[in-house]
């Protein structure tokens, strides 16, 4: 199929319209086959528990055109299970398995022009997206659902691309409560962390980092993805903490680190323990791995390397990742899912 006549290299990450989205409903306890629509604009009741009690979880994966022109998912089973966490723990209807690959085999398929052509650098970014769409005036679960798959393709995340950015670290404000909602991508967990993040972009700071919000001692996540740090005795270390969302992206990059020699050491991370990393990233399916310069924390700054250049650690597993995803390097773990 032709490709749409888009400048892919010049793209960014926002939203883009393309032909067609899968919405499928949960109606009279059963979902409904995942149809295509057209019209962005959809109807929801208005005492939808979606828009008042906060019944809304998605998710985030990407499609590549791959080095033998076929066209793959990235481990899209394990975005699958996740979302039906993060709805288990909203009290939301599970969206069977197979259902969820239908609707993203439908969704590919009739979107195909929109996939990024191989060599550009660019993916079709897939955003699933549950909410809780019958009435409730009274606090309690819905009874219907719907669940939609969007798409569109997307550059880097971050303008100057793999490229080290500067962050530091919110103290005024908390991402998600001790056994709150943390480690589900729920919607408000978004919104809890946006005016700590604008915060941070005001004082020239792209990205923030959180801590644990009990004693805020201890590293959390960034405000959109996980935090890795790797020492110089080639240890790739990352929180092991409640409050933060299992991100595929890093479970990815944790077996790619063993394969390279790394020790992995999933744990708390006290913040002082910044000081020991001689690279800092961020992971997560929209910028894959950001590094990150350096941090600031109240009065103090710890760097990480070259400021200028990403690392050679970050550098071989974001190649790693990115080459088995485009179809550059085998496919050893058997993480793509080929759609079209």
């Amino acid at each position: 199929m032709a490709k749409k006549d888009i400048n892919w290299s010049e793209l960014g990450f926002s939203y883009m319209a393309t032909n067609s989205f899968v919405r499928a409903q949960f109606k009279d306890g059963a979902w409904q086959k995942p149809e295509l629509l057209t019209d962005p604009m959809v109807t929801i009741h208005v005492a939808a528990t979606a828009l008042h009690y906060g019944q809304a979880a998605f998710e985030g994966l990407k499609v590549f055109t791959k080095k033998d022109g076929t066209t793959a998912a990235f481990r899209p089973e394990e975005n699958a299970r996740r979302l039906n966490d993060s709805a288990e723990r909203l009290l939301m209807e599970t969206i069977p398995e197979d259902l969820f690959m239908e609707a993203l085999e439908l969704l590919v398929t009739e979107n195909l022009d929109f996939v990024p052509p191989y060599g550009t650098g660019a993916s079709l970014y897939v955003r699933p997206l549950l909410i809780g769409s019958g009435a409730r005036v009274g606090v309690q679960p819905a009874d219907e659902y719907d669940f939609y798959m969007l798409g569109m393709p997307v550059g880097p995340y971050y303008k100057n691309g793999f490229n080290p950015i500067e962050g530091w670290i919110q103290t005024e404000y908390d991402r998600a409560a001790p056994q709150g909602l943390g480690s589900v991508k729920a919607g408000g967990n978004y919104a809890a962390g946006l005016m700590g993040d604008k915060e941070g972009k005001k004082k020239g700071y792209p990205i923030s980092l959180y801590l644990d919000s009990a004693e805020h001692k201890y590293i959390d996540e960034f405000g959109t993805s996980n935090f890795i740090g790797i020492t110089a005795d080639k240890k790739y270390v990352t929180p092991n903490s409640k409050s933060v969302l299992p991100s595929i992206t890093n479970k990815s990059l944790m077996t790619l680190a063993e394969d390279l020699g790394l020790t992995v050491e999933r744990r708390q991370i006290a913040v002082e323990e910044l000081a020991n990393f001689v690279e800092v990233g961020s992971c997560g399916t929209a910028a894959v791995i950001t590094p990150v310069a350096s941090i600031v924390y109240g009065d103090k700054k710890f760097s990480f390397g070259d400021p200028k250049v990403a690392g050679a650690t970050l550098s071989a597993l974001y190649k790693e990742l990115q080459g088995i995803q485009y179809g550059d390097i085998d496919d050893r773990h058997d993480w793509m899912v080929t759609l079209a």
